[in-house]
């Protein structure tokens, strides 16, 4: 009696994370709005760049965490739009490894996301890329204009491009400075490209709010339901979409649902096996046709064994499939280009996460009931570099 006390108190309650993620159509066009007050003089960083280098430069997308899923899902597009060599790799990994990812005869350009630019991977990748590099660059996309990050780079080459105040999340969860991020990522992508982004913009907002609107009920139905595992998966942008979803479901329950994400295509080759009667799997579909053709084989396979519980197709148009549940983006013909399709094909999972958070007894604003997990990374201890010397012996061998 009093657990349901609980949870008809909870389902009342307002938390921050759910203003967070209804807010996100209109927190998208001050983004919009900002990038086009920066577009011009972020065009001169990029040039100067270009000319300065000749164009001789890697570009590397960074974060950590949700952060670095960012990169993920921008790592084609970037590849498909700049004439130079693109990776995506996670602060974390840089701080290990940075020899791994950086050579003292190469220069660079390093865009680093951050939420709060406070996680100490953060400016510690910044001190590692400029000792390992011959000359580098800092883009600096972030939420927050008073961070260690900025800080750190206030003495050398960068630019800073600072999210609207409301993208900075309150809650634990990264929702809105997610989708914030990664619309000003995709909008650099396509900085040399002389195309009007409006109606793409008018789209991406309609298609949030139709999945705001119509969706929401229906996935705090499924959230009731008790699964146990959550499988995500999605090709090419939509991967990396996938890996944030996994994260979003698994850290707003507190680690009591356990997720998995795969390409579509990855997840024949054994992954599969996670499938069983606690499974539920979300089906994040392409726009275009020719990767549909895959996807719809592997979901139509998996939909005909019955393994799992329940499951979710998010796409743009109806698609003939029969997941217990369709999330149809679009109410017309419309279509949006590919690469903003990852803007709101997360927001499925952050309202599943958000109502599974509530359905647990969970505050989703803070679910770790244990501590585990904080808004702000806790705990890592930042080191001075020890350089690597050979090994005489193994050298001899």
């Amino acid at each position: 009696m009093l657990s349901e006390r609980f949870n008809n108190y909870l389902l009342s309650e307002k938390f921050y994370t759910e203003k967070e993620i209804f807010n996100q159509p209109e927190t998208w066009i001050r983004v919009w709005e900002n990038f086009k007050k920066n577009k011009s003089e972020l065009r001169k960083f990029f040039e100067n760049i270009i000319v300065k280098e000749k164009n001789d430069f890697s570009i590397i997308l960074t974060g950590a965490g949700t952060s670095a899923y960012i990169g993920d899902v921008l790592l084609g597009i970037f590849s498909l739009n700049f004439n130079n060599p693109i990776s995506a790799v996670a602060t974390t990994d840089i701080i290990t490894h940075p020899e791994f990812y950086f050579n003292h005869k190469k220069k660079y350009l390093l865009i680093s996301f951050a939420r709060s630019g406070n996680s100490p991977e953060s400016s510690q990748a910044i001190n590692l890329a400029e000792k390992f590099a011959e000359k580098i660059y800092h883009l600096i996309i972030t939420c927050s204009e008073n961070s260690s990050l900025v800080q750190t780079v206030a003495d050398k080459k960068h630019f800073n491009l600072f999210m609207p105040a409301e993208a900075e999340d309150k809650g634990l969860a990264m929702t809105s400075s997610f989708t914030s991020m990664l619309l000003t990522g995709l909008l650099i992508s396509k900085i040399y490209k002389d195309e009007n982004l409006d109606i793409q913009m008018d789209l991406i907002y309609k298609y949030a709010k139709r999945i705001i609107s119509f969706y929401s009920k229906e996935l705090r139905k499924v959230s009731s339901l008790d699964f146990k595992r959550a499988v995500f998966l999605g090709s090419g942008m939509l991967k990396g979409v996938a890996r944030e979803s996994h994260l979003k479901l698994q850290e707003l329950t507190d680690g009591r649902v356990i997720c998995k994400y795969d390409s579509f295509l990855g997840f024949r080759h054994g992954p599969k096996a996670v499938i069983d009667d606690t499974s539920l799997v979300v089906y994040l579909f392409s726009n275009n046709a020719y990767v549909n053709l895959y996807e719809m084989d592997l979901a139509k396979d998996l939909i005909s064994t019955g393994k799992n519980l329940y499951s979710i197709g998010v796409m743009e148009q109806e698609l003939d499939i029969d997941t217990d549940l369709k999330i149809i983006l679009s109410d017309n013909s419309y279509k949006i280009q590919e690469e903003f399709l990852p803007l709101v094909s997360i927001i499925p999972a952050q309202l599943l996460g958000y109502y599974k958070s509530l359905s647990l007894g969970l505050n989703p604003d803070s679910p770790s009931r244990s501590g585990m997990i904080h808004r702000v990374v806790q705990g890592v201890r930042i080191y001075p570099y020890i350089e690597k010397t050979e090994n005489i012996d193994d050298n001899r061998k």
